[in-house]
This record gives C-alpha cells, sequence and structure tokens, in this order.
C-alpha cells in the first residue's frame, strides 16, 4: 500500500467509497434517494475536487456542503443524527485503511472527523426550533 500522492488517488478513494455508500442499508436509501445514477459521476468528480483541496490545497472545489446536508436533513424529517455521521465516518476510514496508509491518509481520516462534527452542528443550528431535541 502507499499514500495518497494524486487526483488519481483521490477518485479512486472517493469512487470506492461511493459505491460502498450506495450499498449501505442505513445510507445508501438517502444518498441514492438524492442522486440518480446519471447524476453520480458528476458527484463524483465534485467529491473528488472537494478532497484534492482538502489534501492538497489545490483549490478546484466550488459547492456548498453544509446546503446540501440541510437538504438532507429536511428529507428526513430533520432526523439526521450523529449516526448518520458516525456510519459514514466508519465506512470512509475503513476504505481509506483498505486503499492507502501513510500521511495524507491519516489527515483524509483527520479532516472527515472534523468535518462530520461541523456539518452535524450546522444541520442541528439550522433546524426549525421545535424540531430540536
Amino acid at each position: 500500500m502507499k499514500d495518497i500522492e494524486n487526483r488519481e488517488d483521490v477518485n479512486k478513494l472517493v469512487s470506492e467509497f461511493y459505491t460502498i455508500i450506495r450499498k449501505d442499508d442505513m445510507l445508501g436509501p438517502i444518498f441514492n434517494h438524492h442522486l440518480t445514477d446519471e447524476q453520480w459521476p458528476t458527484h463524483i468528480e465534485k467529491l473528488t475536487n472537494f478532497w484534492v483541496t482538502n489534501l492538497f490545497g489545490e483549490v478546484c472545489f466550488k459547492g456548498n456542503p453544509s446546503k446540501a446536508h440541510i437538504e438532507v436533513d429536511k428529507y428526513l424529517n430533520h432526523g439526521m443524527n450523529q449516526n448518520h455521521f458516525n456510519r459514514w465516518l466508519q465506512l470512509w476510514t475503513t476504505t481509506i485503511d483498505r486503499l492507502f496508509i501513510g500521511a495524507l491518509a491519516k489527515r483524509a481520516k483527520e479532516a472527515s472527523e472534523r468535518m462530520a462534527i461541523g456539518q452535524f452542528a450546522y444541520v442541528y443550528k439550522n433546524r426549525p426550533e421545535h424540531c430540536k431535541f
């Protein structure tokens, strides 16, 4: 195994990860509701850009992950919870560990933990008042 070294490695990670996500009992139905089969290739490219930006500092991502998470939370009747993010993190970490080792692999895992905490906090903070529990 090797470390994450370039865009191709990031694309491999993101592609394999979301193949797993789409089949996951908890997360698959959520992701597959929001993205059609035809939309997935574009989404994979966007997420590859996201991780290239985060890991290499190459600014190529344009988007608003927080807005997307708010929409998913609405779809779940404001029921998105930490279990969803924990499952995402578990699958992400497992995928990284299966494919890569090294400093950037570690950075990808650490960054995902911070993002999961931040995204859940953002979703919670932006719920209608009656939905906060």
